[in-house]
């Protein structure tokens, strides 16, 4: 009887990769042959929310039926601890590490921990995402997404929004400001950089003074403004619009002096355990199926040819800024050390 399901359920699966092993490229269906001999794959990310993380992965394995896709969803940080403790202990677990942090990249690299790897899909990406891939090819940019300014409407009204990022420092908000902290997530590491670039660390000295109510994840002013414990936010421009189709009443400011673009690498670890599985996930990160999902969830799309979600601002009509990889390598521990003395967590 055992012997009857399995060799049923080892058709059904070859049927309903049919369809899908006739539109494969040569080299697609030999990744993905190789694929189907490993383990699961398992993410580390800090992309997205659990949702979208999970739809990913079912999007993943609907593509190319038999595999199966893990993934542990935690802020930047936490992924970037736990990964190098897999290192330490040569115990691999991830196949594929998405950090938020772009920091992180370099110092993997030096150490000889990421696997060069070009991806086929590359030449489908956006061209004004592809200086931020690595040059030698071991990490490339696979979601891209806005941190700006969010409040929540029933209680501040459109014309008192904050307009820039200085106005969050205006004392009329003080005990209603949520941020997130640098040493657990990488968004928020990337805007403390952008702001001191900006206004000099005395922008973080003044905040203080509003007495911010500080989350870990950039995800967490979402809740706050939520629960209406605080009013305004530096916040993720997706999950709030995610929350706000959930009909709750938030909304999002492009600040005039610039909304951060965060463009985020993904790459495969060298001892990675599923090699050929990770590459192909790679490459379904860059394809206009992964992007479909992106947008929908509100993150921007990182490939050519994917329409934004209904409603959500083309990123040509806003205006973004960004600090070089440089500065965000060697900036993000140093402000989360003055981030520490200034706020005291």
């Amino acid at each position: 009887m055992a012997n009857k399901f399995l060799a049923a359920l080892t058709a059904a699966v070859a049927l309903a990769a049919a369809p899908a092993l006739a539109q494969m490229a040569p080299w697609e269906k030999e990744l993905y042959d190789a694929a189907r001999k490993e383990k699961p794959i398992t993410v580390y990310t800090a992309h997205y929310n659990t949702e979208e993380a999970q739809n990913l992965c079912n999007g993943f394995e609907k593509k190319y039926p038999g595999l199966k896709c893990n993934f542990v969803r935690t802020t930047a940080q936490v992924a970037f601890q736990r990964f190098q403790q897999d290192l330490q202990a040569n115990a691999p677990v991830a196949s594929i590490f998405s950090s938020t942090d772009v920091s992180h990249y370099p110092a993997l690299k030096a150490k000889g921990a990421l696997m060069e790897y070009r991806p086929k899909s590359l030449d489908q990406m956006v061209d004004s995402l592809k200086p931020y891939n690595d040059k030698d090819g071991f990490y490339h940019v696979t979601a891209a997404a806005l941190m700006l300014i969010t409040y929540n409407s029933s209680l501040v009204a459109e014309k008192d929004a904050p307009k820039n990022w200085p106005d969050l420092l205006d004392a009329k908000w003080k005990g209603k400001v949520s941020i997130g902290h640098p040493a657990f997530s990488g968004y928020v590491g990337t805007w403390v950089v952008l702001m001191q670039k900006l206004y000099g660390w005395d922008y973080f000295t003044k905040l203080e003074k509003n007495l911010p109510q500080i989350g870990r994840s950039v995800n967490d002013t979402v809740t706050m403004l939520n629960s209406k414990e605080r009013w305004v936010a530096a916040g993720p421009e997706a999950t709030t619009l995610l929350s706000k189709d959930k009909g709750n009443p938030l909304a999002v400011v492009y600040p005039t002096d610039g909304a951060l673009l965060m463009v985020s690498p993904s790459a495969i670890p060298k001892n990675a355990p599923s090699p050929n599985a990770g590459k192909l996930y790679m490459e379904y990160l860059l394809s206009k199926e992964a992007g479909a999902i992106q947008t929908k969830a509100h993150s921007l799309s990182v490939v050519k040819g994917v329409p934004a979600a209904p409603g959500a601002k083309p990123l040509e009509q806003i205006k973004v800024t960004r600090p070089t990889e440089e500065e965000i390598t060697k900036g993000i521990p140093e402000v989360k050390e003055k981030f520490r003395d200034t706020f005291g967590v």
